[in-house]
Formats: structure tokens, C-alpha cells, sequence
């Protein structure tokens, strides 16, 4: 287990390429995890100055929302509610 700025990622065995990630949402301050197809090489590449959608082009805008905030789509979803209303 590695812990950076608040993020906590650890590698899952038995799964290559991917890090579950415990990160603080910046909307709630709750804890949420999500498992996410990286490696420590792209999530480093980022950290080092790499734009996020470059790093880790496989992952959705959704996942790149959550590593970069720890906010989630339903935690969004919550706050926004359906725009249509």
C-alpha cells in the first residue's frame, strides 16, 4: 500500500494492470474506492505532469473525474439531479 496526497492505491494480485484506489471525494469528503484498470507506470506518469487523458487513455471521463476529485458519477448525480426536472 502506497500513500500520496491523500490517495491511498493499492495493486490488486492476481490482476494485472490494475489499482484500487481510496481517494477522499473533494464534493462529500467521504471515502470512496473504485477499481480502476492502471498500472503504477501510467498513474506515476500522471502524478509527474502527464495530462490524465494521455497517462490513461482506457479510462472513462467518469474514472479520470474520480482520480483526479474522488468524486463519483452517483455522487454527481446526486448533486446535480436530472436536469431535465
Amino acid at each position: 500500500m502506497k500513500r500520496e496526497n491523500d490517495m491511498t492505491y493499492t495493486h490488486i494480485i492476481g490482476s494485472n494492470h490494475s489499482l484500487s484506489v481510496t481517494k477522499p471525494s473533494t464534493l462529500s469528503g467521504l471515502e470512496n474506492t473504485m477499481l480502476l484498470d492502471i498500472t503504477y507506470e501510467q498513474y506515476d506518469a500522471w502524478r509527474e505532469g502527464k495530462l490524465i487523458q494521455e497517462a490513461m487513455p482506457n479510462l472513462s471521463v467518469e474514472e479520470r473525474e474520480f482520480l483526479m476529485t474522488g468524486i463519483t458519477a452517483e455522487e454527481w448525480e446526486g448533486m446535480c439531479g436530472d436536469e431535465d426536472e
